[in-house]
């Protein structure tokens, strides 16, 4: 039954957030927001949905190790996984704002977290507030810096016509299939847990980050398969800053979020900070501002042996 709850709550996630973006991108061509801050604010804070909902669930269900590690393993999936399949589809070309704003920030927030969790062991409303706050501001350069005749190929144009009421609806069934997902997936996740004899923290970073990954990873691959250079790791890296900003930092003020297990500061957060950062000498080693199918590989590969080693060593 647990498994039966964990493959419905990531079905419904899918779709509850599906329903989202659409809705939300459609209500903000209805206040007249350009095509290209939609594609960077709104887009981005729907499509993390369904990672705010699994940890807020997580942090009021009791299983805090979830919510922590479901942003952890997302970062680390999106790194390893997301990218590194997408490199062995198509080579990536890597945009040179990629070190210049990007990678800088996502490690700074990266750091910041660390330092919030191993501090005092929670991350309490104000560090909460402080990272959200950050995300803001990262926000707010990233629109100035961007350039007015940059077009966001995430944002449909056709949802500009919808009806209020459709939009109502949308917003209504995402809603819905969020809070259902998301508690079915914690749930599910946390009796399969028990079942396997592992610790919440690795179901966190390993079940439910792959899963939440998963509609990224398919219109990644998707994307790359039709040779659409709208990949880019910039997205990918954005995706990261958003799970920490906006994931970790909203539930943190809903709930402050402590530390229950011992392994997500002395393994899973360094398994994060060691592949953000492996990210510069990548992309310059041994072709510039190229990720290619080898560098994919490595990717994979060193997601391979994460995955195994946090089942092995528990």
């Amino acid at each position: 039954m647990s498994i039966v709850l964990v493959i419905l709550g990531f079905i419904l996630l899918v779709i509850g957030g599906e329903f989202l973006v659409r809705s939300s991108v459609a209500l903000s061509f209805k206040f007249n927001i350009s095509k290209m801050v939609i594609g960077m604010t709104v887009v981005s804070f729907a499509t993390s949905a369904p990672e705010l909902l699994v940890s807020v669930q997580a942090a009021f269900s009791g299983s805090p190790a979830i919510a922590i590690n479901n942003v952890i393993g997302s970062n680390i999936a999106n790194i390893g996984l997301v990218l590194g399949i997408t490199a062995l589809v198509s080579a990536i070309d890597v945009d040179r704002s990629f070190y210049k704003l990007n990678w800088p920030v996502m490690m700074v927030f990266s750091i910041a977290l660390y330092y919030f969790l191993s501090n005092d062991m929670v991350l309490s409303m104000l560090e909460g507030g402080v990272l959200f706050a950050g995300l803001i501001l990262f926000l707010v350069v990233l629109v100035r810096s961007a350039r007015k005749d940059v077009v966001s190929d995430e944002v449909d144009e056709t949802l500009a016509v919808v009806s209020n009421f459709k939009i109502i609806i949308w917003l209504l069934i995402g809603a819905a299939a969020l809070y259902f997902g998301s508690e079915w997936l914690v749930e599910g996740s946390k009796e399969i847990a028990l079942a396997m004899g592992v610790s919440e923290a690795v179901i966190g970073v390993s079940l439910i980050a792959i899963g939440t990954s998963v509609p990224e990873l398919a219109a990644s691959v998707i994307a790359a398969a039709k040779q659409e250079k709208a990949i880019s790791l910039g997205n990918l890296i954005g995706s990261n800053i958003f799970n920490i900003g906006s994931v970790l930092g909203l539930t943190a003020l809903v709930k402050p979020i402590p530390v229950t297990a011992p392994e997500i500061l002395t393994n899973d957060i360094l398994w994060m900070l060691g592949f953000a950062a492996v990210l510069v000498p990548l992309i310059f080693l041994p072709k510039k501002l190229k990720i290619n199918r080898i560098k994919g590989l490595v990717l994979v590969a060193a997601y391979g042996v994460f995955m195994f080693l946090i089942f092995t060593n528990k």
